[in-house]
């Protein structure tokens, strides 16, 4: 039984839900202590959990049952709509099989009708095809026939073969036209005919080309260049076309060269040059004014069959060049003569020397090298400088030349599909050409060993005949005829053929010849350059007081800050030769045109970036050894010539000075100054008391010490020369104000605190703030000293903790401002 209106499936689970509902019971009953018990209340015990049991079971059954109710409702009206869907597919398909079955087979045969209508038409449009190429196929072969005969059209007989090479290989060689072509007039089978043709019109357009060309006639030349690509013979076309304008390359090229001959050469420093730079640009012309016309009749990309037989040319008459330049220029001799120059002016400089004593001499007059004076004049004859430097400009002409050439190759040769923006990259044709391996031996090489020898043998010469900067002198009233900066004329020299060098190794375009070169610059500036500046400033120019206690001579000391000077402008030259070199289109320095880009001049692969980095290393390493440098220099100065001066102006700054003295005191002493007649000198009485006697001192202490130095260094080693002053000049002021403990009053606290800002007002003047940063500790030790006890309070609770941090960047410790606090006497 099941409840009415339940689906069967609702009272199955109905059913089996009561049904374990009741197994669990009697499971709890058998398993429980119901048959176990012993006493009435164990029974009871066992009795009330039964009833529990039951109440669960009955209320899970009647929230089954509520919930079954829904369920059951819905599998009605499933069951209705299953009855009348099944009512409706009948019908369907008696509608189906009684009325669209007819018109379904109808529809088939339609199709299939259509499908054979459509393959029959597709047959008749390819038979149709097939005649009228066959058609195509014979008016071509009768046209070639008939132009070839007594008309003589080869314009025309070669159009009728372009248009016989548009038709399919298998229509040719097809049965049906090997049928209907041959006729009486041609009986011959169509590819047979087509071949005889264009095999004989080849024949004629060479021998007409050829003879065309004997002739000059380019107007005829033009006329049957044009004609190879309608008769398939498009590589043959090229091939005479390639031989006819090499022709004209040789021709030319010897001539050129020929135009030198009886002594013309020599006179001409850039002769093997130009004609070097005449070859490259007769072929760059070809390349730009016939490449439209190859590239129109024979198809985009073709040129490039032509430029390689153009290098192939390019290789015989350059190498011809190059091999005359360097036989004529006598290369290799210059050469053994480079490599076997001692630089012996250099080597002695670096040699231990006797310490003379009296003014610096010019560097190329002192006695230890007089003895090697003869060796040295032997060398700078069999090495003519002069020549050299013509030797390297003609070659890096030359390697400029080749660089522009190879770039415009370059960019014929780039695949027309290829991105814009991609780099180019150095074709074939050049990479593996004879002439490239030929630069590479003749002229790189060579370039690179004399333009080292010219740098190094320039600097040589600079220090040779380096002279000092006359009159110049410490006394401040004493005038400097010349102008600021003071350097040796050395550093102008050298630097000039920096300049020099570096633009004419970029000029060449060569990345081999840039990584030759600049790193050679760095290394001569920083061994022979630096070097020889070092040891001047260790064995010539060393400030060292010849007696114990006093200081230098003058003229030893101006000698080296001038060598100081040197190392700063030195510095300031080499990066100003850099950045300029860096930035895109800077103008030449040597009254030359303007220099492209770097990214211009390098527009292969990665060699622009390489240049750059090349160039600001060699910034780098030269600005690193130079600063070295200075900064020894410098403390050399501060050590030997400020430092012995500096405490003495101090002690003068301070001298009778009491910060002990009452207010009463400092008036009884300024009342009796004024009674004995005092004239405001620094020396009596009176300028003890004055506001500001400290200052007056220490200003004219501080002019006599820096103005006779200020005038003679840069900006920039003054600078650094004052900011060693100053870190000293702080630290012995600190202990100056240390050492006042017990010694000094409220009124001597205020005092000495204007006294040490009027030292730093000094020192900062002109602009130099940043020299105030030394004195923040001594400024600092004056504030917490003059602090009111409530001020001094709140600084104690921020120091506990107790209160927030007020900003305030504190230089000295906490200890340290409890020293300060305690300085002034009567506030322990």
């Amino acid at each position: 039984m099941r409840p009415i209106g339940m689906h069967p499936r609702d009272a199955d689970t109905l059913q089996h839900a009561t049904v374990e509902s009741t197994d669990e019971g009697l499971a709890s009953i058998e398993n429980g202590t119901i048959y176990k018990a012993t006493s009435v209340a164990e029974i009871k015990a066992t009795l009330a959990k039964l009833h529990e049991q039951e109440q669960s079971v009955t209320m899970r059954l009647n929230h089954l049952v509520a919930s079954q109710k829904e369920f059951s409702r819905g599998f009605g009206k499933l069951d209705l709509m299953r009855a009348n869907l099944g009512s409706q597919a009948v019908t369907t398909r008696s509608f189906s099989n009684d009325m669209l079955s007819g018109a379904a087979s109808t529809a088939r045969r339609i199709s299939g009708a259509v499908q054979r209508l459509d393959l029959e038409q597709a047959r008749v449009r390819a038979t149709l095809d097939v005649v009228e190429q066959v058609s195509e196929l014979k008016a071509c072969v009768l046209g070639v026939t008939g132009s070839m005969g007594a008309p003589q059209d080869w314009e025309t007989a070669a159009g009728y073969l372009h248009r016989a090479s548009k038709i399919p290989r298998e229509i040719i060689d097809g049965s049906f036209a090997e049928e209907i072509v041959p006729s009486a007039e041609v009986p011959d089978l169509p590819r047979e005919t087509l071949d005889n043709a264009a095999e004989s019109l080849c024949g004629l357009f060479l021998r007409e080309f050829e003879k065309a060309a004997e002739e000059g006639n380019g107007a005829k030349v033009t006329r049957f260049f044009k004609l190879f690509p309608l008769i398939g013979r498009s590589d043959v076309g090229l091939d005479v076309y390639g031989r006819y304008v090499c022709q004209g390359v040789s021709s030319r090229a010897r001539a050129n060269l020929n135009a030198g001959t009886g002594g013309n050469q020599s006179k001409d420093g850039f002769f093997y040059a130009n004609a070097l730079t005449k070859l490259f640009e007769h072929i760059a012309q070809i390349v730009e004014h016939h490449g439209g016309l190859v590239e129109r009749h024979y198809g985009q990309g073709r040129m490039v069959r032509v430029i390689e037989r153009l290098q192939t040319e390019a290789d015989i008459q350059g190498g011809i060049i190059i091999d005359t330049w360097s036989d004529e220029r006598r290369i290799d001799r210059k050469l053994t003569d480079i490599k076997s120059y001692a630089f012996t002016f250099l080597v002695q400089s670096f040699l231990p020397t006797p310490i003379t004593k009296g003014p610096t001499a010019r560097s190329g007059s002192p006695a230890p090298w007089d003895t090697t004076h003869d060796r040295q004049s032997s060398e700078d004859d069999s090495t003519d400088m002069k020549d050299v430097d013509g030797l390297v400009s003609e070659m890096a002409i030359m390697l400029g030349r080749w660089s522009l050439y190879s770039r415009f190759l370059a960019s014929k040769c780039k695949d027309p599909n290829s991105n814009d923006e991609e780099k180019l990259m150095i074709p074939s044709l050049i990479m593996n050409s004879n002439l490239m391996r030929k630069i590479t031996d003749r002229l790189v090489s060579p370039c690179n060993v004399m333009t080292t020898f010219y740098f190094r043998r320039s600097v040589e010469k600079a220090f040779q005949l380096d002279e000092q900067p006359p009159d110049l002198s410490l006394n401040p009233n004493k005038p400097i005829p010349s102008n600021p900066p003071y350097m040796t004329s050395a550093v102008d020299d050298v630097m000039y053929i920096v300049d020099q060098v570096i633009h004419r190794s970029l000029a060449t375009s060569q990345r081999t010849v840039i990584a030759s070169v600049v790193p050679t610059i760095a290394r001569v500036l920083g061994s022979d350059f630096v070097g020889m500046l070092q040891r001047k400033m260790r064995d010539e120019s060393y400030p060292k007081a010849a007696v114990q206690g006093a200081l230098p001579p003058e003229h030893t000391i101006v000698a080296f800050l001038v060598l100081i000077n040197n190392l700063d402008i030195a510095t300031e030259y080499v990066e100003r030769i850099v950045q300029s070199r860096l930035a895109s289109g800077s103008a030449a320095t040597n009254g030359t045109a303007d220099i492209s880009s770097i990214t211009d001049l390098y527009p292969f692969n990665q060699d622009a970036a390489f240049v750059k980095t090349s160039l600001l290393n060699l910034q780098s390493s030269f600005q690193a050894k130079t600063s070295e440098l200075i900064s020894d220099g410098i403390f050399v100065v501060f050590k030997n010539v400020m430092k012995p001066r500096l405490r003495p102006i101090l002690a003068d700054t301070f001298r009778d000075i009491d910060y002990a003295m009452t207010e009463e005191e400092l008036e009884e002493l300024g009342k009796d100054a004024y009674d004995n007649g005092g004239g405001g000198s620094d020396d009596n009485n009176l300028s003890l008391v004055v506001e500001d006697a400290v200052k007056h001192r220490f200003q004219r202490g501080w002019d006599a010490l820096t103005k006779p130095i200020a005038r003679i260094l840069t900006a920039a080693n003054f600078d650094r020369l004052l900011s060693t002053i100053v870190s000293y000049l702080a630290e012995v002021l600190e202990k100056r104000i240390w050492s006042y403990y017990g010694r000094i009053n409220t009124i001597g606290a205020v005092r000495l605190e204007r006294d040490i800002a009027g030292i730093v007002s000094i020192v900062a003047q002109g602009g130099k703030y940043a020299m105030r940063e030394a004195f923040m500790r001594c400024t600092q030790i004056c504030l917490v000293m003059n602090m009111e006890d409530e001020e001094w309070d709140e600084l104690l609770q921020e120091s506990e903790g107790k209160s927030g941090d007020d900003g305030f960047d504190w230089k000295i410790n906490v200890e340290e401002r409890g020293r300060a606090k305690i300085l002034v006497d009567g506030r322990l």
